[in-house]
């Protein structure tokens, strides 16, 4: 694959229309002073798809994921979800149209048990089939559908043995399933990991990402990491950002064989 086939930055946008894309950037500018963070990146991440961002240190990735999620406003450029423009939106409304983020930081409620954070996110994604008033005053074991849920959710993380255990004293690993937990819980059409298996060790890794593969294979998932082997095995396409810019996108395959990505970020050939 060629430079020129790989590069994204100053494709039209109406070539990035014609992709079933859930998720769709263009020209997404973010600076900070003089410096451009994200300097015109145009992307499209199809529904289902597996989606892998990497460059080097400083080269965009969490900023994009940022303005993605509405954590920070865009300076120019236009993001759009799901057919419709979100630019503007606050990052609660982004959830609530099926946006979620999970942080390099576990950002779960560590004086909560394992359920209690789990439920909270079922209901938070039930709440619309009860009036106000059935939320203030109908007893929260009534929800039978919230607790099916539940339930059914912790089952499926593994962590039914520690179910009634706070989440601050679980470790860093079980922490990083129940974060997993929670976004399952709150049923997502997308969801952006910002480095999910950051501070893993080798089988904590295999585990998460073997549990993220299992447990959301129907939704988006758009992922930042920094094991590069993890993300050739894994990925449907890759985007390399280098300096704010999309270097190359294209499969694993392809974006290994790159010339441009193997001198900027991959240290040389890649076999």
């Amino acid at each position: 694959m060629s430079t020129t086939d790989t590069k994204r930055g100053d494709e039209p946008a109406s070539d990035l229309d014609r992709t079933d894309a859930i998720l769709r950037t263009e020209n997404l500018i973010k600076t900070f002073g003089s410096f451009a963070a994200i300097d015109g990146v145009n992307i499209a991440v199809e529904r289902g798809e597996f989606r892998s961002i990497i460059g080097p240190n400083g080269a965009g990735k969490t900023t994009l994921f940022n303005l993605v999620s509405g954590a920070l406003p865009a300076t120019a450029g236009s993001v759009y979800f799901d057919g419709e423009e979100i630019t503007d939106l606050p990052p609660q409304e982004r959830i609530r149209r099926g946006m979620g983020r999970s942080f390099q930081i576990s950002n779960i409620f560590g004086g909560l048990t394992v359920r209690e954070n789990v439920r909270l996110a079922a209901q938070a994604r039930h709440r619309g089939e009860y009036s106000f008033l059935e939320s203030l005053f109908k007893p929260t074991d009534r929800y039978e559908d919230i607790d099916a849920d539940t339930d059914g959710i912790i089952d499926r993380i593994g962590l039914a043995d520690v179910a009634e255990e706070h989440a601050a004293a679980l470790p860093y690993g079980d922490k990083r399933r129940l974060e997993i937990g929670v976004v399952l819980a709150t049923d997502h059409d997308l969801v952006l990991f910002d480095e999910p298996t950051a501070g893993m060790g080798p089988q904590e890794t295999d585990d998460t990402i073997d549990l993220i593969q299992e447990v959301l294979a129907d939704q988006t998932l758009v992922l930042v990491e920094h094991d590069i082997e993890l993300v050739m095995e894994l990925s449907d396409t890759i985007t390399v950002l280098h300096q704010g810019q999309v270097l190359a996108e294209g499969t694993p395959e392809e974006v290994a064989d790159d010339r441009d990505v193997q001198d900027a970020y991959l240290g040389g050939v890649v076999e």
